[in-house]
Protein backbone atom coordinates (compact mmCIF):
# COMPACT_ATOMS: atom_id res chain seq x y z
CA UNK A 1 0.00 0.00 0.00
CA UNK A 2 1.33 3.49 -0.82
CA UNK A 3 0.27 6.19 1.23
CA UNK A 4 0.41 9.80 0.69
CA UNK A 5 2.70 12.33 2.81
CA UNK A 6 0.47 14.66 4.43
CA UNK A 7 -0.81 18.40 2.45
CA UNK A 8 1.67 20.89 2.92
CA UNK A 9 -1.23 23.44 2.65
CA UNK A 10 -2.83 21.68 5.70
CA UNK A 11 -0.07 20.47 8.11
CA UNK A 12 1.60 23.63 7.89
CA UNK A 13 -1.21 25.80 9.21
CA UNK A 14 -0.22 27.67 12.32
CA UNK A 15 -3.15 26.15 14.63
CA UNK A 16 -1.59 22.33 13.10
CA UNK A 17 2.01 23.95 13.64
CA UNK A 18 0.68 24.73 17.21
CA UNK A 19 -0.42 21.56 18.03
CA UNK A 20 3.01 19.56 17.84
CA UNK A 21 4.48 17.68 20.61
CA UNK A 22 7.98 16.22 21.02
CA UNK A 23 8.96 13.06 19.82
CA UNK A 24 11.56 10.55 19.21
CA UNK A 25 13.05 12.74 16.49
CA UNK A 26 13.13 15.54 18.99
CA UNK A 27 16.53 17.19 18.96
CA UNK A 28 17.28 16.35 22.79
CA UNK A 29 16.47 12.85 22.76
CA UNK A 30 18.23 12.67 19.90
CA UNK A 31 21.26 14.24 21.73
CA UNK A 32 21.16 11.81 24.53
CA UNK A 33 21.17 8.66 21.98
CA UNK A 34 24.34 10.03 20.39
CA UNK A 35 26.18 11.09 23.83
CA UNK A 36 25.41 7.45 25.50
CA UNK A 37 29.32 6.73 24.61
CA UNK A 38 30.37 9.97 25.66
CA UNK A 39 32.45 10.28 29.18
CA UNK A 40 31.16 12.58 31.78
CA UNK A 41 33.02 14.36 34.52
CA UNK A 42 32.61 16.79 37.25
CA UNK A 43 36.05 18.66 36.67
CA UNK A 44 35.51 21.20 39.52
CA UNK A 45 33.72 22.37 42.19
CA UNK A 46 34.20 25.32 43.26
CA UNK A 47 31.69 26.80 45.36
CA UNK A 48 31.31 28.37 48.62
CA UNK A 49 28.98 27.78 51.74
CA UNK A 50 25.77 29.93 49.94
CA UNK A 51 26.18 27.70 46.29
CA UNK A 52 28.15 30.75 44.72
CA UNK A 53 31.58 29.95 42.41
CA UNK A 54 32.31 27.95 39.44
CA UNK A 55 31.96 24.69 38.17
CA UNK A 56 32.84 22.77 35.24
CA UNK A 57 31.06 19.62 33.74
CA UNK A 58 32.57 17.63 30.39
CA UNK A 59 31.81 15.04 27.96
CA UNK A 60 34.61 13.41 26.14
CA UNK A 61 35.46 11.27 23.82
CA UNK A 62 38.88 10.37 22.38
CA UNK A 63 40.39 13.32 22.07
CA UNK A 64 36.97 15.72 21.72
CA UNK A 65 36.24 17.65 24.53
CA UNK A 66 33.50 19.95 25.49
CA UNK A 67 33.02 21.69 28.87
CA UNK A 68 30.26 23.42 30.61
CA UNK A 69 31.34 26.32 33.14
CA UNK A 70 29.15 27.17 34.98
CA UNK A 71 29.00 30.64 37.15
CA UNK A 72 26.95 30.72 40.22
CA UNK A 73 26.18 34.04 40.57
CA UNK A 74 24.62 36.21 44.00
CA UNK A 75 21.88 38.86 43.10
CA UNK A 76 19.30 40.53 44.90
CA UNK A 77 15.49 39.23 44.17
CA UNK A 78 14.68 42.82 42.94
CA UNK A 79 17.28 42.09 40.15
CA UNK A 80 16.11 38.62 39.13
CA UNK A 81 14.08 39.06 36.34
CA UNK A 82 12.87 36.37 32.76
CA UNK A 83 12.61 39.61 30.75
CA UNK A 84 15.56 39.84 28.21
CA UNK A 85 16.16 43.62 29.59
CA UNK A 86 17.24 41.65 32.66
CA UNK A 87 20.73 42.57 33.12
CA UNK A 88 21.70 39.94 35.91
CA UNK A 89 20.98 36.26 36.67
CA UNK A 90 21.70 33.15 39.41
CA UNK A 91 23.49 31.29 36.78
CA UNK A 92 25.77 31.96 33.37
CA UNK A 93 26.88 29.34 31.52
CA UNK A 94 29.13 28.40 28.51
CA UNK A 95 29.83 25.55 26.49
CA UNK A 96 33.77 25.75 26.05
CA UNK A 97 35.11 24.02 23.23
CA UNK A 98 37.82 21.42 24.76
CA UNK A 99 39.50 21.94 28.22
CA UNK A 100 39.69 25.30 29.49
CA UNK A 101 42.59 26.97 31.03
CA UNK A 102 42.53 28.39 34.09
CA UNK A 103 43.31 31.86 31.96
CA UNK A 104 40.37 30.77 30.17
CA UNK A 105 38.25 30.31 33.25
CA UNK A 106 39.39 33.91 34.77
CA UNK A 107 38.34 35.23 31.16
CA UNK A 108 35.14 33.78 31.19
CA UNK A 109 34.31 34.48 34.51
CA UNK A 110 34.94 38.40 33.84
CA UNK A 111 32.61 38.04 30.27
CA UNK A 112 29.86 35.11 30.76
CA UNK A 113 27.94 36.85 33.29
CA UNK A 114 27.52 39.63 31.48
CA UNK A 115 25.63 37.66 28.68
CA UNK A 116 24.98 39.89 25.76
CA UNK A 117 27.57 42.77 26.57
CA UNK A 118 30.21 40.34 27.11
CA UNK A 119 32.73 39.08 24.78
CA UNK A 120 33.45 35.48 24.03
CA UNK A 121 35.96 33.79 21.79
CA UNK A 122 36.08 31.58 18.76
CA UNK A 123 36.70 28.82 22.04
CA UNK A 124 33.06 29.25 23.20
CA UNK A 125 30.21 27.23 21.29
CA UNK A 126 27.15 28.39 23.54
CA UNK A 127 25.92 30.80 25.89
CA UNK A 128 23.02 30.47 28.52
CA UNK A 129 22.18 32.13 31.65
CA UNK A 130 19.54 30.92 34.66
CA UNK A 131 17.47 31.56 37.37
CA UNK A 132 15.96 29.76 40.14
CA UNK A 133 12.79 28.98 40.80
CA UNK A 134 13.28 30.86 44.54
CA UNK A 135 10.45 28.78 45.90
CA UNK A 136 11.47 25.63 44.82
CA UNK A 137 15.21 25.99 45.16
CA UNK A 138 14.76 27.38 49.07
CA UNK A 139 11.98 24.40 49.76
CA UNK A 140 14.52 21.88 48.35
CA UNK A 141 17.45 23.26 50.20
CA UNK A 142 15.73 23.50 53.57
CA UNK A 143 14.28 19.91 53.27
CA UNK A 144 17.94 18.34 52.31
CA UNK A 145 19.26 20.10 55.13
CA UNK A 146 16.72 18.89 57.64
CA UNK A 147 17.26 15.00 56.38
CA UNK A 148 13.89 14.65 54.21
CA UNK A 149 13.12 14.85 50.70
CA UNK A 150 11.49 17.90 49.28
CA UNK A 151 7.31 17.56 48.80
CA UNK A 152 6.90 16.20 45.48
CA UNK A 153 3.32 17.95 45.19
CA UNK A 154 5.61 21.81 44.79
CA UNK A 155 8.31 19.60 42.82
CA UNK A 156 5.94 18.46 40.33
CA UNK A 157 3.74 21.73 39.78
CA UNK A 158 6.97 23.41 38.90
CA UNK A 159 9.30 20.87 37.69
CA UNK A 160 12.36 22.31 37.56
CA UNK A 161 14.74 24.39 40.22
CA UNK A 162 16.50 26.70 37.17
CA UNK A 163 14.73 28.08 33.98
CA UNK A 164 17.13 29.24 31.40
CA UNK A 165 15.78 32.21 29.87
CA UNK A 166 18.06 32.82 26.92
CA UNK A 167 20.53 30.06 24.92
CA UNK A 168 22.78 31.16 22.21
CA UNK A 169 25.46 29.93 19.83
CA UNK A 170 26.61 30.18 16.24
CA UNK A 171 28.46 33.64 16.35
CA UNK A 172 26.53 35.85 18.81
CA UNK A 173 28.52 37.80 21.06
CA UNK A 174 32.16 36.44 19.69
CA UNK A 175 31.16 33.04 19.98
CA UNK A 176 32.82 30.12 17.42
CA UNK A 177 30.83 30.46 13.76
CA UNK A 178 29.22 27.28 12.70
CA UNK A 179 31.32 26.73 9.93
CA UNK A 180 34.23 26.27 12.59
CA UNK A 181 32.48 22.95 13.86
CA UNK A 182 29.48 22.25 11.65
CA UNK A 183 31.75 19.06 9.72
CA UNK A 184 31.86 17.36 13.39
CA UNK A 185 30.01 14.18 13.15
CA UNK A 186 28.85 14.15 16.54
CA UNK A 187 26.92 17.12 16.60
CA UNK A 188 25.77 17.01 12.70
CA UNK A 189 21.98 17.19 14.08
CA UNK A 190 20.40 20.33 14.87
CA UNK A 191 21.16 22.17 17.92
CA UNK A 192 23.08 19.58 19.50
CA UNK A 193 25.69 21.71 21.49
CA UNK A 194 22.81 23.93 22.68
CA UNK A 195 21.03 20.82 24.35
CA UNK A 196 24.18 19.34 25.54
CA UNK A 197 24.20 22.68 27.50
CA UNK A 198 21.08 22.70 28.68
CA UNK A 199 21.63 19.22 30.20
CA UNK A 200 24.54 19.92 32.03
CA UNK A 201 23.24 22.89 33.35
CA UNK A 202 20.33 20.31 34.72
CA UNK A 203 23.36 18.53 36.62
CA UNK A 204 24.68 21.45 38.05
CA UNK A 205 21.37 22.25 39.79
CA UNK A 206 20.68 18.86 41.73
CA UNK A 207 24.68 19.15 42.55
CA UNK A 208 24.36 23.16 43.91
CA UNK A 209 21.19 22.05 45.78
CA UNK A 210 23.28 18.98 47.67
CA UNK A 211 26.21 21.32 48.13
CA UNK A 212 24.20 24.30 50.04
CA UNK A 213 22.19 21.85 52.24
CA UNK A 214 25.21 20.17 53.47
CA UNK A 215 26.86 23.36 54.23
CA UNK A 216 23.43 24.52 56.05
CA UNK A 217 23.33 21.21 58.81
CA UNK A 218 26.30 18.65 57.81
CA UNK A 219 25.27 16.53 60.38
CA UNK A 220 21.41 15.83 59.43
CA UNK A 221 21.81 16.89 55.16
CA UNK A 222 20.64 14.30 52.90
CA UNK A 223 21.22 14.34 49.00
CA UNK A 224 18.57 15.48 46.87
CA UNK A 225 16.45 11.81 45.80
CA UNK A 226 18.01 9.80 42.51
CA UNK A 227 14.61 9.28 41.05
CA UNK A 228 13.35 12.98 42.27
CA UNK A 229 15.89 14.54 40.37
CA UNK A 230 15.01 12.52 37.17
CA UNK A 231 11.78 13.88 37.30
CA UNK A 232 12.97 17.42 37.37
CA UNK A 233 14.47 18.88 34.33
CA UNK A 234 15.07 22.80 33.36
CA UNK A 235 12.71 25.19 32.80
CA UNK A 236 12.93 27.94 29.97
CA UNK A 237 10.74 31.09 29.58
CA UNK A 238 10.71 31.67 25.72
CA UNK A 239 9.46 34.46 23.96
CA UNK A 240 9.10 36.17 20.73
CA UNK A 241 12.72 35.69 19.95
CA UNK A 242 12.20 32.43 18.63
CA UNK A 243 9.72 32.72 16.30
CA UNK A 244 11.39 34.80 12.94
CA UNK A 245 13.38 31.42 13.36
CA UNK A 246 11.26 28.90 11.56
CA UNK A 247 10.19 31.59 8.95
CA UNK A 248 14.48 33.00 8.25
CA UNK A 249 14.89 29.32 7.82
CA UNK A 250 12.98 27.37 5.75
CA UNK A 251 14.98 24.32 3.94
CA UNK A 252 15.55 24.06 7.57
CA UNK A 253 11.62 23.58 8.55
CA UNK A 254 11.16 21.67 5.86
CA UNK A 255 13.84 18.98 7.13
CA UNK A 256 12.22 18.54 10.59
CA UNK A 257 8.06 18.91 9.48
CA UNK A 258 9.87 16.41 6.26
CA UNK A 259 11.34 14.19 8.76
CA UNK A 260 8.49 13.38 10.54
CA UNK A 261 5.91 12.93 7.35
CA UNK A 262 8.58 10.59 5.65
CA UNK A 263 7.98 9.04 9.14
CA UNK A 264 4.44 8.66 9.62
CA UNK A 265 4.02 7.75 5.79
CA UNK A 266 6.34 4.80 6.82
CA UNK A 267 4.52 3.87 9.57
CA UNK A 268 1.14 3.35 8.04
CA UNK A 269 2.38 1.51 5.43
CA UNK A 270 3.56 -0.92 7.79
CA UNK A 271 1.34 -4.23 6.90
CA UNK A 272 1.82 -6.06 10.05
CA UNK A 273 3.21 -4.50 13.38
CA UNK A 274 4.97 -6.97 15.85
CA UNK A 275 3.61 -7.46 19.53
CA UNK A 276 6.53 -5.50 20.64
CA UNK A 277 5.97 -2.26 17.92
CA UNK A 278 2.17 -2.37 19.29
CA UNK A 279 3.13 -2.64 23.12
CA UNK A 280 5.13 0.33 22.99
CA UNK A 281 3.28 2.19 21.68
CA UNK A 282 0.11 1.60 23.62
CA UNK A 283 2.83 1.46 26.79
CA UNK A 284 3.77 4.72 25.96
CA UNK A 285 0.36 6.48 24.69
CA UNK A 286 -1.08 5.47 28.36
CA UNK A 287 1.88 6.20 30.15
CA UNK A 288 1.79 9.83 28.92
CA UNK A 289 -1.74 10.28 30.02
CA UNK A 290 0.27 11.24 33.19
CA UNK A 291 1.76 14.02 31.18
CA UNK A 292 -1.45 15.59 30.51
CA UNK A 293 -2.80 15.60 33.68
CA UNK A 294 0.27 17.11 35.41
CA UNK A 295 0.54 20.05 32.98
CA UNK A 296 -0.24 22.86 34.68
CA UNK A 297 -0.81 26.16 33.48
CA UNK A 298 -2.68 29.50 34.43
CA UNK A 299 -3.67 30.14 31.08
CA UNK A 300 -7.11 29.96 30.20
CA UNK A 301 -6.55 29.38 26.36
CA UNK A 302 -3.92 26.47 26.79
CA UNK A 303 -6.16 25.14 29.86
CA UNK A 304 -8.64 24.76 27.26
CA UNK A 305 -6.39 22.76 24.73
CA UNK A 306 -5.09 20.51 27.47
CA UNK A 307 -8.89 19.43 28.18
CA UNK A 308 -9.74 18.80 25.39
CA UNK A 309 -6.28 16.89 24.61
CA UNK A 310 -7.53 14.82 27.76
CA UNK A 311 -10.79 14.36 26.35
CA UNK A 312 -9.71 13.28 22.72
CA UNK A 313 -6.73 10.99 23.69
CA UNK A 314 -9.21 8.78 26.40
CA UNK A 315 -11.56 8.71 23.46
CA UNK A 316 -9.35 7.16 21.16
CA UNK A 317 -7.57 4.78 24.03
CA UNK A 318 -11.23 3.46 24.67
CA UNK A 319 -11.27 2.86 20.87
CA UNK A 320 -7.83 1.18 20.72
CA UNK A 321 -9.31 -0.85 23.54
CA UNK A 322 -12.82 -1.72 22.94
CA UNK A 323 -13.20 -1.54 18.75
CA UNK A 324 -9.82 -1.92 17.21
CA UNK A 325 -8.04 -5.03 16.66
CA UNK A 326 -3.76 -4.51 15.59
CA UNK A 327 -4.21 -8.03 13.52
CA UNK A 328 -5.40 -6.77 10.12
CA UNK A 329 -3.58 -5.26 8.16
CA UNK A 330 -1.89 -1.69 8.13
CA UNK A 331 -3.33 -1.04 11.66
CA UNK A 332 -1.44 2.19 11.94
CA UNK A 333 -2.82 3.46 8.99
CA UNK A 334 -6.20 2.57 10.18
CA UNK A 335 -5.92 4.74 13.35
CA UNK A 336 -4.05 7.32 11.51
CA UNK A 337 -7.82 7.79 9.58
CA UNK A 338 -9.77 7.25 12.41
CA UNK A 339 -7.81 9.76 14.41
CA UNK A 340 -8.36 12.64 11.19
CA UNK A 341 -12.22 11.89 11.21
CA UNK A 342 -12.35 11.95 15.22
CA UNK A 343 -9.94 13.54 17.14
CA UNK A 344 -9.05 17.46 17.52
CA UNK A 345 -5.85 18.67 15.77
CA UNK A 346 -4.18 18.41 19.07
CA UNK A 347 -4.77 14.62 20.04
CA UNK A 348 -4.15 14.19 15.98
CA UNK A 349 -0.22 15.34 16.48
CA UNK A 350 -0.06 13.63 20.18
CA UNK A 351 -0.64 10.42 18.89
CA UNK A 352 1.43 10.78 15.94
CA UNK A 353 3.93 11.68 18.44
CA UNK A 354 3.42 7.91 19.51
CA UNK A 355 2.85 6.23 16.34
CA UNK A 356 7.13 6.80 16.24
CA UNK A 357 7.86 5.69 19.79
CA UNK A 358 8.16 1.80 18.20
CA UNK A 359 10.34 2.61 15.21
CA UNK A 360 13.90 2.73 15.55
CA UNK A 361 14.73 1.59 11.95
CA UNK A 362 12.53 4.05 10.61
CA UNK A 363 13.54 7.02 13.01
CA UNK A 364 16.83 6.63 13.14
CA UNK A 365 18.13 7.22 9.07
CA UNK A 366 15.90 10.50 9.23
CA UNK A 367 17.45 12.19 12.30
CA UNK A 368 20.30 12.23 10.07
CA UNK A 369 18.46 14.40 7.30
CA UNK A 370 17.15 17.00 9.84
CA UNK A 371 19.85 19.59 9.05
CA UNK A 372 20.56 21.55 6.49
CA UNK A 373 23.26 23.47 3.76
CA UNK A 374 21.46 26.74 3.48
CA UNK A 375 23.64 28.37 1.38
CA UNK A 376 23.45 26.30 -1.41
CA UNK A 377 20.08 27.08 -2.10
CA UNK A 378 20.17 30.67 -1.48
CA UNK A 379 21.27 31.74 -5.21
CA UNK A 380 17.77 32.37 -6.79
CA UNK A 381 17.71 31.07 -10.55
CA UNK A 382 17.31 34.01 -12.51
CA UNK A 383 17.09 31.94 -15.80
CA UNK A 384 13.94 30.60 -14.94
CA UNK A 385 10.58 32.76 -16.22
CA UNK A 386 7.72 34.94 -14.87
CA UNK A 387 5.30 31.68 -16.15
CA UNK A 388 7.69 29.31 -13.86
CA UNK A 389 7.35 31.47 -10.86
CA UNK A 390 3.54 32.34 -11.03
CA UNK A 391 2.63 28.47 -11.40
CA UNK A 392 5.06 27.62 -8.56
CA UNK A 393 3.15 30.23 -6.45
CA UNK A 394 -0.50 29.01 -7.79
CA UNK A 395 0.85 25.49 -6.89
CA UNK A 396 2.08 25.92 -3.40
CA UNK A 397 0.33 29.03 -1.80
CA UNK A 398 -2.98 28.13 -3.14
CA UNK A 399 -4.69 29.26 0.23
CA UNK A 400 -2.16 32.03 1.09
CA UNK A 401 -3.56 33.75 -2.75
CA UNK A 402 -7.17 34.12 -1.19
CA UNK A 403 -6.16 36.13 1.49
CA UNK A 404 -7.23 40.49 0.98
CA UNK A 405 -4.92 41.93 2.79
CA UNK A 406 -6.88 44.99 1.78
CA UNK A 407 -8.60 44.46 5.15
CA UNK A 408 -7.27 45.78 8.09
CA UNK A 409 -7.48 42.43 9.74
CA UNK A 410 -5.70 40.62 7.51
CA UNK A 411 -2.52 43.27 8.09
CA UNK A 412 -3.03 44.04 11.77
CA UNK A 413 0.19 43.29 12.97
CA UNK A 414 3.32 43.98 12.22
CA UNK A 415 7.35 42.48 13.19
CA UNK A 416 10.27 44.70 13.94
CA UNK A 417 13.72 44.57 15.91
CA UNK A 418 13.78 46.43 19.25
CA UNK A 419 16.75 48.96 20.12
CA UNK A 420 17.79 47.98 22.78
CA UNK A 421 18.24 44.40 23.13
CA UNK A 422 18.01 43.50 19.55
CA UNK A 423 14.94 40.98 20.14
CA UNK A 424 11.89 40.82 17.61
CA UNK A 425 9.07 41.94 18.76
CA UNK A 426 5.20 42.08 17.01
CA UNK A 427 2.82 44.91 17.44
CA UNK A 428 -0.05 46.88 16.28
CA UNK A 429 0.14 48.05 12.75
CA UNK A 430 -3.00 50.59 13.86
CA UNK A 431 -2.21 51.70 17.16
CA UNK A 432 1.57 51.81 17.70
CA UNK A 433 4.21 53.50 15.75
CA UNK A 434 7.35 51.89 14.02
CA UNK A 435 5.62 49.88 11.26
CA UNK A 436 8.31 51.23 8.80
CA UNK A 437 11.00 49.22 10.42
CA UNK A 438 8.86 46.50 9.87
CA UNK A 439 11.05 43.14 9.08
CA UNK A 440 10.07 41.08 6.30
CA UNK A 441 8.25 38.38 8.47
CA UNK A 442 4.92 38.96 5.93
CA UNK A 443 5.53 35.83 4.01
CA UNK A 444 2.08 35.62 3.26
CA UNK A 445 1.76 39.21 2.30
CA UNK A 446 4.34 39.46 0.03
CA UNK A 447 3.80 36.74 -1.93
CA UNK A 448 0.43 37.90 -2.75
CA UNK A 449 1.88 41.24 -3.38
CA UNK A 450 4.52 39.33 -5.79
CA UNK A 451 1.50 37.02 -7.69
CA UNK A 452 0.04 40.16 -8.33
CA UNK A 453 3.54 41.78 -9.83
CA UNK A 454 3.54 38.44 -12.00
CA UNK A 455 0.11 38.85 -13.24
CA UNK A 456 1.07 41.64 -15.27
CA UNK A 457 4.05 40.74 -16.57
CA UNK A 458 5.21 39.07 -19.65
CA UNK A 459 5.42 35.26 -19.47
CA UNK A 460 8.23 34.42 -21.07
CA UNK A 461 10.37 37.23 -18.88
CA UNK A 462 13.59 36.04 -17.24
CA UNK A 463 13.72 36.53 -13.18
CA UNK A 464 16.22 39.05 -13.31
CA UNK A 465 15.06 41.18 -15.50
CA UNK A 466 11.62 41.24 -13.19
CA UNK A 467 13.73 41.72 -10.25
CA UNK A 468 15.49 45.06 -11.72
CA UNK A 469 11.64 46.40 -11.27
CA UNK A 470 10.63 44.27 -8.53
CA UNK A 471 14.02 44.34 -5.97
CA UNK A 472 11.72 44.68 -2.88
CA UNK A 473 10.15 41.10 -3.67
CA UNK A 474 13.79 39.50 -4.13
CA UNK A 475 13.33 37.57 -0.41
CA UNK A 476 9.66 36.09 -1.48
CA UNK A 477 11.01 35.15 -5.23
CA UNK A 478 13.87 32.90 -3.38
CA UNK A 479 11.74 31.82 -0.63
CA UNK A 480 9.25 30.35 -4.01
CA UNK A 481 11.61 28.65 -5.87
CA UNK A 482 12.88 27.04 -2.34
CA UNK A 483 9.20 25.50 -1.91
CA UNK A 484 9.16 24.30 -5.46
CA UNK A 485 12.11 21.27 -4.08
CA UNK A 486 11.15 21.92 -0.66
CA UNK A 487 7.51 21.48 0.29
CA UNK A 488 7.34 22.31 3.93
CA UNK A 489 9.24 25.07 4.09
CA UNK A 490 6.72 27.33 4.33
CA UNK A 491 3.93 28.13 7.33
CA UNK A 492 0.39 28.54 5.05
CA UNK A 493 -0.63 31.00 6.92
CA UNK A 494 -0.86 34.78 7.92
CA UNK A 495 1.60 35.90 10.35
CA UNK A 496 0.26 39.29 10.61
CA UNK A 497 -3.16 38.76 10.48
CA UNK A 498 -5.61 40.01 13.74
CA UNK A 499 -6.12 35.68 14.55
CA UNK A 500 -2.51 35.04 14.43
CA UNK A 501 -1.38 33.59 17.69
CA UNK A 502 2.05 33.97 17.71
CA UNK A 503 2.70 31.33 20.52
CA UNK A 504 2.12 28.49 17.49
CA UNK A 505 4.86 29.54 16.06
CA UNK A 506 7.05 29.16 19.15
CA UNK A 507 5.23 25.72 19.99
CA UNK A 508 6.34 24.48 16.81
CA UNK A 509 10.18 25.05 16.99
CA UNK A 510 10.16 23.68 20.65
CA UNK A 511 8.41 20.31 20.12
CA UNK A 512 11.84 19.63 17.78
CA UNK A 513 13.69 20.59 20.75
CA UNK A 514 11.51 18.54 23.23
CA UNK A 515 9.87 20.52 25.32
CA UNK A 516 7.03 19.65 27.83
CA UNK A 517 4.31 20.80 29.59
CA UNK A 518 3.76 24.14 27.59
CA UNK A 519 2.41 27.16 29.43
CA UNK A 520 2.04 30.52 27.77
CA UNK A 521 2.03 33.14 29.82
CA UNK A 522 0.35 35.31 27.28
CA UNK A 523 0.16 35.38 23.29
CA UNK A 524 3.83 36.20 23.29
CA UNK A 525 5.79 33.78 25.33
CA UNK A 526 5.49 30.85 27.25
CA UNK A 527 7.00 28.20 29.90
CA UNK A 528 8.65 25.12 29.02
CA UNK A 529 10.11 22.17 30.82
CA UNK A 530 13.07 19.85 28.93
CA UNK A 531 14.59 16.97 29.74
CA UNK A 532 11.94 16.30 32.67
CA UNK A 533 12.48 12.10 33.29
CA UNK A 534 15.75 12.02 31.57
CA UNK A 535 18.15 9.71 32.69
CA UNK A 536 20.75 11.50 34.57
CA UNK A 537 24.47 11.95 32.84
CA UNK A 538 25.61 8.99 34.91
CA UNK A 539 23.16 6.94 33.24
CA UNK A 540 23.30 7.54 29.65
CA UNK A 541 24.71 3.96 29.17
CA UNK A 542 21.87 2.00 29.64
CA UNK A 543 18.41 3.94 29.80
CA UNK A 544 15.05 3.39 28.55
CA UNK A 545 14.63 5.15 25.23
CA UNK A 546 10.92 5.43 26.29
CA UNK A 547 11.66 7.87 29.38
CA UNK A 548 9.80 10.76 28.70
CA UNK A 549 7.02 8.66 29.45
CA UNK A 550 8.72 6.56 32.14
CA UNK A 551 8.89 8.94 34.76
Amino acid sequence: MQVQLRDPNIIMKLSRLGSFHQSRLSFLRSFLDEFKDWEYKNDLFDLDENGFGTAIYSFKKKERVYSLICFANKISDEERSDRVIATKWDAAFTLHDGVPSKRDIERLKNEVPKQEVGRLSYKELTLSRANKSVRVFNHVIESLSKGQQPDLDLLSKVGYLYRTTAVYGSGKFGLADRFRIKNREEINGPFRLEMMLVYLVRQFTFDQVNHVAKFKSPKTAVKLDKNICKNLGIGNSTGLGMAPFIVNHPTLLNNWIMSREIALKEIREIKEASNQEIRTFKESLINSIKNITSWNTDSEYQQKKINSLLENVQKFLNFIEKEFSFEIDYPFNKIYLWLEQNACEECIEYVVSMMLEPFDRIIKPLISKMSSDEDQYFTIPTHRTVEDLRNIIENRYPEILKINFEKQENQKNFWFISKNKEEPRYADRFEENGSELEQPLAIARDIKKLHEALLTSKNSLTIDKFLIENSDLRHVVRRAFIIEKFPYSEIQDNTIGEEVIPIDMLRLKLSFFGALKFDPRSDKWLRICMFQGAPLPIDLKNFDQQWVYNS
